[in-house]
């Protein structure tokens, strides 16, 4: 399944919108199977953003998938380098920090991608 979004030339902050998506529940939201412990590994801190999702009231310190701290092995690793600079474009802070376990769960970036790049809870109708 393939999610297509429709992405503003001028990204905003809180500017996310979703159309035409529906939320899934708790129970099927996207999960890293990896149980790797990551801490030490690298990832984007960023000031609080909430969860463009319609309903959640999940806010965000981190670069996130489905709830998760996404995290990269290498502090300079090209993918790291370019979402931190997206965040910095949409005026979110970032840093590149060494993630500790009591950020939260966290999901290996590429694990995440191979996945599909799910996001929180949300699905296309066409999916259904």
């Amino acid at each position: 399944m393939a999610i297509v979004a429709t992405v503003d030339p001028e990204p905003r902050r809180g500017a996310a919108v979703f159309s035409d998506f529906e939320l899934e529940s708790d129970e099927e939201l996207w999960d890293d199977d990896d149980s790797a412990d990551h801490s030490g590994w690298f990832c984007v801190r960023t000031d609080p953003f909430p969860c463009p999702a319609p309903g959640c009231s999940f806010v965000a310190d981190f670069m996130t998938a489905a709830h998760l701290v996404l995290v990269w092995e290498e502090r300079d690793d090209p993918n790291l380098l370019w979402h931190a600079q997206r965040a910095k474009e949409v005026s979110r802070n970032p840093r590149i920090v060494p993630y500790e376990s009591g950020f939260g769960p966290s999901a290996s970036y590429y694990a995440w991608e191979a996945a599909g790049r799910p996001v929180h809870g949300v699905k296309g109708k066409a999916a259904r």
